[in-house]
């Protein structure tokens, strides 16, 4: 077997290393020359534009688009939409909005293309190893795929989620989970930060990841970042947000359903932007840990 990936960011290139791993091929494209070579340097196909990489592939295509979402994604679809064939697929794992990933299906459709939207969780670890993978999309078609993400993905580490667009729901939904997480262990080590006893917070994390009731990656994390910089004085306490959480309480918001906590987390992201604290230094380094999120640094 062998797909097209289009975008060779952190999580792109080490996606295609994860398929070449497990014996599938890759023709790679980018905009950047400096990701074509480090993906030719994998043993990647490198294709310079996206009519190089239609020819590289055999048919029925199979694409998988891993570009920033929002206008570099709808950019990228609406190319495909002219440049593949009938029966070809398109799998789109980034943060897209469900309601863009919606749009894109109806327009492939359209020139008879299958769309899939590819949730994807694990940050750059899971792309290079046993990613987590939720999937929306023709369930006639799906079979056609499984084995892309049976193979690249943890055991019991993906999800055929339904028709297109329920994939990046899906993953929306997760991610505002994930705000609510991340706020919480933050504020536990702002609370110890201000307390009267003097912690270790990297001896607190791997403690409290032996065992304890709030064990986890991101406490796994925790623990990494606080190791790097034992009171985080380095880095500024700006959370950044990057659509997901907002996207999360809008919807909650549309269905009337109370999301407090993820809300609040979102809120204290935007908090974050305004002064420094704690809470924003440990959720900066978590995102920083597991995705790669850019940090500002003091």
């Amino acid at each position: 077997m062998k797909i097209g990936m289009i975008g060779l960011g952190k999580m792109g290139l080490n996606l295609i290393q994860n398929l070449q791993d497990h014996g599938i091929e890759v023709a790679a494209n980018d905009l950047s020359d400096s990701a074509l070579e480090a993906a030719g340097a994998t043993g990647a196909t490198v294709c310079t534009d996206l009519e190089a990489l239609r020819q590289a592939l055999p048919t029925p295509r199979i694409v998988w688009v891993m570009v920033p979402a929002g206008k570099p994604t709808d950019a990228t679809i609406t190319v495909l939409s002219e440049l593949l064939d009938p029966d070809d697929i398109v799998i789109d794992g980034g943060n897209s909005f469900y309601q863009d990933s919606l749009r894109h299906a109806a327009l492939l459709k359209e020139n008879g293309i299958h769309f899939f939207d590819a949730g994807t969780s694990g940050g750059m670890a899971g792309a290079r190893h046993d990613g987590n993978f939720m999937i929306g999309g023709d369930p006639d078609v799906f079979p056609r795929i499984e084995p892309i993400f049976a193979a690249i993905a943890q055991p019991d580490g993906y999800l055929y989620t339904g028709p297109a667009g329920s994939g990046h729901y899906l993953k929306m939904v997760h991610n505002g989970i994930e705000y609510g997480m991340m706020q919480a262990i933050g504020e536990g080590f702002d609370v110890l930060e201000n307390g009267p006893f003097d912690y270790d917070n990297a001896a607190v994390a791997k403690m409290w990841n032996h065992g304890s009731v709030i064990r986890g990656w991101l406490m796994e994390l925790a623990e990494s970042a606080f190791q790097k910089d034992g009171d985080l004085a380095n880095i500024k306490g700006v959370m950044h947000s990057s659509g997901e959480g907002a996207w999360t309480v809008a919807e909650a918001q549309r269905l009337h359903v109370p999301t407090p906590a993820i809300s609040s987390a979102l809120m204290m992201r935007y908090r974050s932007e305004q002064d420094d604290t704690m809470t924003g230094k440990v959720v900066a380094a978590l995102r920083n840990e597991f995705g790669g999120h850019a940090v500002d640094q003091k």
